[in-house]
């Protein structure tokens, strides 16, 4: 552990999807660290420091035996907890024979790895998801982004950008210009909202309501540190009630691979109840062509674009409807001076 982090500790970060983790090793550098993730045979997550003491060799290139993991280099293998348990060139095993162990919490199907103090660690803190959690699972998805984790909470805390970004897919077609914001704080949590009253039935209705029926619409969306985002996308007939609309629920998460690289993970539940082979290629097809052929080059371009130059030394110009992202970036400076203080 190091005050010198440059990203927030004693906070839940996003390590993978629960589906990806199975017996086979799952290396991800998470925060800039090497960490690999297994399951375990009581069905449980075990997460280590990708890295043997002794020479530095993966162990996520070792083999598993059982619950625990032998080093692919020269043998030494550690159990779920990091210890060294067989030195296969003595009976002593070295005291330095460890690894670090992270502590891990699984829940609405997210691996969470806590990065902070074991004494501070609280699985209360870890933002709620279960809104996923329907008769179906929602679509899950990934996206490797060559960004700063920051750029890309700027691009979802500020959904103004669909009028121009995402003509392709979602195509805000002048709802943004219709609506109003409003970014609100709770706490630790950033609300980022849009709300945009008798447009057009929006493009997640289709198939629920006329294409020209009149619609309230919303776009709500929930930040916590370090950039973890559900996002509420919502319509309901003009007037109507907000819990009689048509409701989809995402989830758009964002952990630090290193300083300038971002792992995006994203969820989206489904627009009917039921699981629709063809509905569904549809659905995935669409938010990949908006996430991978529209969000990702832009952010990346505009990260690039900074040429290794501190965000706040341009400085940034301010259009008001981009509050929500420096407002987090705000919060997230707060919890790195507090830490390096």
């Amino acid at each position: 552990m190091t005050d010198a982090s440059p990203f927030p500790l004693n906070v839940w970060y996003m390590a993978a999807w629960s589906e990806e983790i199975g017996e086979t090793m799952l290396a991800r550098r998470l925060f800039d660290t090497p960490v690999v993730l297994f399951r375990t045979g009581d069905g449980g997550v075990a997460a280590l420091t990708d890295r043997c003491p002794h020479r530095f060799a993966p162990l996520s290139m070792g083999e598993r035996d059982g619950d625990q993991i032998r080093c692919p280099y020269h043998g030494l293998t550690f159990n779920r907890a990091g210890e060294c348990v067989r030195n296969p060139f003595s009976d002593r095993i070295p005291r330095a024979a460890v690894v670090k162990s992270w502590r891990v919490a699984e829940r609405d199907g997210i691996v969470w790895l806590w990065n902070g103090d074991d004494d501070a660690c609280d699985e209360a803190a870890i933002p709620d998801f279960s809104m996923l959690d329907r008769d179906v699972p929602p679509l899950t998805g990934y996206m490797p982004m060559a960004a700063n984790y920051e750029f890309g909470t700027d691009n979802l805390l500020d959904l103004s950008h669909i009028e121009f970004v995402h003509k392709g897919s979602f195509a805000g077609n002048g709802v943004i210009f219709a609506g109003e914001h409003s970014v609100v704080e709770e706490g630790d949590t950033l609300r980022s909202n849009w709300w945009m009253p008798d447009v057009d039935a929006p493009g997640h209705t289709r198939g629920v309501y006329p294409p020209d029926m009149k619609t309230d619409h919303w776009l709500d969306m929930r930040w916590n540190a370090p950039a973890t985002m559900q996002l509420e996308i919502g319509a309901t007939p003009a007037g109507g009630a907000r819990q009689d609309g048509c409701i989809v629920q995402q989830a758009h998460i964002l952990t630090p691979e290193t300083a300038t690289t971002t792992h995006y993970f994203w969820a989206s539940s489904r627009p009917t109840p039921v699981a629709d082979e063809e509905i569904d290629k549809m659905v995935r097809g669409l938010l990949e062509q908006a996430f991978i052929a529209e969000d990702k080059p832009i952010i990346e371009a505009a990260y690039k674009n900074l040429d290794g130059a501190d965000f706040w030394d341009q400085p940034p110009l301010s259009l008001g409807v981009d509050a929500g992202g420096v407002r987090a970036r705000r919060k997230i400076a707060a919890l790195l001076s507090a830490q390096q203080q």
